[in-house]
């Protein structure tokens, strides 16, 4: 368990240098040297501090950010700050130590948030004000905020990360040392005005992670991992999903002479040594650009897709049997079992439902999938993220089975399919849920409700088909109380009068107008 181990098939160390760095080695900030950001603030806007960020001395970091995480036709989704996906993900790990740049009230709700959702782990913060900013002194505090922070007794790694104004600003992270007493140093930066949603944020930070261990990796003997391999060839799954979800897939691995690897984001940072040594890696969330550009380095197949419903396993496995080589005569034995499973888990869990489908997360588009192979009449799937190379198949397969597919889909486009479709279940973000509740409608909130299951092979087939028929259920109940509370809080009745007899006047409801929704929200319209 202690031992070291050398992983076959990555690059040489000279190579892997020349291909690792994905943005370009920023000198430390001049004393003097004016901070672009400053004036401008985290309100300047999106083309502000991009162009501030460009002259500090990180266009070739936006220019990375555009290609990895590309926007429109809606550039920036209505949900939470991107860096909390990067920040969750640096909680989440054993032995890591986690530091934020940026400004006080964005350091303040991204920690309230992450601590809300369970984090009982410090945050580090590195405070600045016009001064430190406009001197470089911020990146000698940050500096010295390492050195203390860095004790291999506690820690394997240190996570540094600029938000907007540092990141506009040039603060160069890059020019930290990579390593202090033992212990990694990685810095990152995750600005709102490059990185679009919090899922892609999640890459920024398991990319550059994978970067760093894929040159410790190259250089030679790694710390084994702590959990003894099984000897069959692994692979690895890019993505959070839900626990057993690994442990479904690994039954299905099996029959092919195959085994599940660990999950990326990963929970400690050997894990990544183990991540890198695998067969092939699957794409389970799509949007993982950086993560995988450091696969391939590596020299890994990636397999886009997920083992969802019956046709979204089969094609999934004889992807991954064609990955790693096994024969068909094989995959097909393989297959054989698990789709009856899964075709009999459909069949034994219906959902007849007329649906609309959107989130935030990633996964939409495989549960989409899943939802259509219940049963489901799923009219809609809108999606926060991008389209890529490793969902193309899903959004083919839901277009082929007559569901519209929106990415980087705007609240309003959400919103409008529900209006245009009027489903019997609406699943969506907070404000979409809300708005369907408004109308009568049921509603589902998609990370908490639906992408927090199982999904995956038999396991997965039949494990939303109990909460989304009692959601449907539950429309009587919805007009009921509609029924009783019509009228009041809305309009004319809305606030308090103590005067009955000066109540504003009733005014006639104007006929809504038939107007599309917006297809693109930016910064700026905030």
């Amino acid at each position: 368990m202690n031992g070291r181990v050398k992983i076959t098939g990555v690059e040489p160390l000279a190579e892997a240098q020349n291909q690792s760095r994905p943005y370009a080695q920023v000198a430390t900030p001049a004393p003097g040297k004016p901070a672009p950001a400053d004036s401008s603030g985290c309100h300047g806007g999106k083309a502000e501090l991009t162009r501030a960020a460009e002259a500090a001395g990180n266009g070739e970091l936006m220019q990375r950010l555009r290609a990895d995480y590309p926007q429109g036709p809606h550039d920036q989704p209505q949900s939470m700050c991107p860096a909390f996906g990067s920040l969750r993900v640096g909680l989440r790990m054993r032995r890591t130590a986690t530091v934020l740049s940026g400004s006080a009230c964005c350091v303040y709700g991204l920690t309230f948030t992450s601590h809300f959702y369970g984090a009982k782990r410090t945050v580090g913060y590195v405070p600045f004000n016009s001064e430190t900013l406009v001197t470089g002194k911020l990146y000698e505090d940050i500096r010295e905020a390492v050195h203390k922070l860095a004790d291999p007794e506690l820690y394997d790694a240190i996570i540094v990360t600029n938000l907007c104004v540092p990141t506009a600003s040039g603060v160069p992270l890059r020019a930290l040392p990579k390593e202090i007493n033992g212990v990694r140093i990685v810095g990152i930066d995750v600005p709102g005005f490059g990185v679009p949603t919090h899922a892609e944020a999640k890459d920024v930070l398991a990319g550059a992670m994978l970067n760093y261990a894929r040159l410790e990796v190259a250089a030679g003997p790694v710390p084994a991992p702590k959990n003894a391999a099984s000897g069959r060839p692994t692979i690895t799954l890019l993505g959070e999903m839900f626990p057993v979800d690994p442990v479904s897939i690994g039954r299905m691995l099996e029959p092919l002479g195959l085994a599940a690897g660990p999950v990326v984001p990963t929970r400690e940072w050997r894990e990544l040594y183990a991540a890198l040594d695998c067969a092939a890696v699957a794409a389970i969330h799509p949007f993982y650009t950086a993560s995988v550009r450091e696969f391939e380095a590596a020299g890994r197949d990636v397999v886009g897709s997920a083992p969802v419903g019956v046709e979204g396993t089969a094609a999934w496995l004889d992807a991954v049997g064609e990955a790693c080589g096994i024969p068909v005569r094989t995959v097909d034995a393989a297959k054989a079992p698990v789709l009856a499973a899964t075709r009999a888990a459909l069949e034994g869990a219906p959902i007849a439902a007329r649906i609309t489908l959107s989130g935030y997360e990633g996964s939409e588009l495989i549960v989409g999938r899943l939802l259509r192979e219940s049963g489901a009449d799923l009219r809609y799937v809108g999606t926060a993220c991008p389209r890529t190379r490793w969902n193309e198949a899903d959004a083919d397969w839901l277009a082929g089975h007559g569901v519209h597919v929106e990415f980087r889909a705007s609240l309003e486009k959400d919103i409008a399919a529900v209006d245009s479709f009027e489903p019997e279940l609406a699943i969506g973000t907070t404000p979409v849920v809300q708005h369907a509740k408004h109308k009568s409608i049921p509603a589902l909130y998609f990370t908490n409700l639906i992408s927090a299951r199982p999904l995956m092979g038999p396991a997965g087939a039949g494990s939303l088909a109990a909460v989304i028929n009692a959601a449907v259920g539950n429309k009587d109940r919805f007009d009921a109380m509609t029924a009783f509370f019509e009228g009041v809080g809305v309009d004319h009745t809305a606030g308090v009068w103590h005067d009955a007899n000066r109540l504003p006047v009733k005014k006639a409801k104007a006929a809504a107008p038939l107007v599309a929704a917006k297809s693109s929200v930016t910064m700026e319209d905030f």
